[in-house]
């Protein structure tokens, strides 16, 4: 009967959202163990995903799935312990601080050069393709680079500072296409090995590095997606160091995932299984880290352009399964199934926005025009 009853408290729950039990649409959940409801009542949004992962039950299409679940805000209805732990965690604690930095290079970015290779794409850039023009991912990744380095204004022979800078991409493609040098600083062995590869004879350093030890100053500051795992506790101590890095006449670009909601809710199951002490910042989070630090040139959200260059990472990511499949097992993939088509549904669900910030010490004389 105990079972029965949660069944039911699903059906009344996910009618809200238009998505049947066993139904017919796509969008429909197909139950494989009647274990799942006890699960996901009692852990929320992690004993969903874990579910998912353990083959307790299917969607045709998952990303819709999802998006109907966030749209019709049912996680809100799942308060669980976990969930609360997981805020109070990201909200008291300092888990970016010192070598807790580097958990996140380990866990999630040292998974192996060829996965991330698979997936992202000719440019390898784990962010937010800009598809205002583009029609493929490749396109939309270097539009995205233009146009971050349009809104810097680099120009020949300047020294640029990559905070967080993956596999060597962006300073690659700063270097070739407008003539600057830099350093780039990571907390992934594989990624700074491969960045090292990537950019040699190139007028490029790259550091496995906290962003907060670099002593020198630069031209322009940025870093794309990699905000992400500052922490809240460390925001103010980020544009800190971006301002003492920064020369006075210069500009500095944030790229990251920003939250409509109130800060340091973050998702229990991203938090085990993908990204390890990350949090989505709040607006109010970053302005207040911001005050009498520098001028906001431009506050810029895409965050709609996510849904489509995530979908584009799960059709890389599925056409080189038989290729990974060596190196990860099934529960892996449907692992990274689920983390995709998550994040594809908090996006298009518009619940996250992608952000660019351009930032001035002390504000570009005459103003600053808006590149787009």
């Amino acid at each position: 009967m105990a079972a029965i009853s949660m069944k039911q408290r699903a059906e009344a729950l996910l009618k809200h959202a238009g998505i049947r039990i066993d139904g017919a649409a796509p969008s429909d959940i197909q139950v494989h163990n009647s274990r799942l409801y006890a699960r996901v009542f009692a852990h929320g949004p992690l004993g969903l995903g874990e579910g998912y992962m353990d083959g307790w039950w299917d969607a045709a299409d998952l990303p819709g799935f999802l998006t109907r679940l966030l749209g019709a805000h049912l996680d809100e209805h799942l308060h669980t312990l976990n969930m609360l732990v997981a805020h109070l965690r990201a909200r008291y604690l300092n888990r970016q601080r010192g070598k807790r930095a580097f958990v996140i290079g380990k866990a999630h970015y040292d998974l192996g050069n060829e996965l991330f290779a698979a997936m992202l794409g000719k440019y390898m850039m784990y962010s937010c393709g800009y598809w205002a023009q583009a029609n493929t991912l490749d396109d939309a990744q270097a539009a995205k680079l233009d146009l971050i380095f349009r809104k810097l204004r680099l120009a020949p022979g300047q020294r640029v500072l990559d905070i967080g800078c993956g596999w060597g991409v962006a300073l690659k493609y700063a270097a070739e296409h407008y003539g600057v040098g830099g350093v780039g600083v990571t907390v992934s062995h594989a990624q700074a090995a491969y960045a090292r590869g990537l950019c040699k004879g190139l007028p490029i350093e790259i550091r496995l590095q906290d962003y907060r030890e670099v002593p020198e100053t630069f031209d322009a500051v940025y870093s794309i997606g990699m905000f992400e795992h500052v922490g809240g506790k460390n925001y103010r101590n980020y544009f800190e160091t971006v301002r003492r890095c920064l020369k006075p006449e210069g500009l500095s670009l944030l790229h990251c995932i920003g939250s409509n909601s109130a800060p340091a809710q973050t998702d229990p199951w991203i938090e085990k299984y993908i990204f390890p002490n990350s949090m989505i910042p709040a607006a109010s989070q970053v302005t207040a880290a911001l005050e009498d630090l520098f001028v906001v040139e431009d506050w810029h959200n895409f965050g709609a352009d996510y849904d489509r260059t995530l979908t584009a990472w799960q059709t890389n990511f599925d056409t080189a399964w038989p290729q990974l499949s060596v190196h990860y097992d099934e529960r892996f993939r449907r692992m990274w199934h689920y983390y995709l088509a998550a994040s594809a549904a908090v996006f298009r669900s518009r619940r996250d926005q992608l952000w660019q910030l351009v930032l001035s010490p002390h504000g570009v004389p005459g103003g600053y025009r808006v590149p787009r």
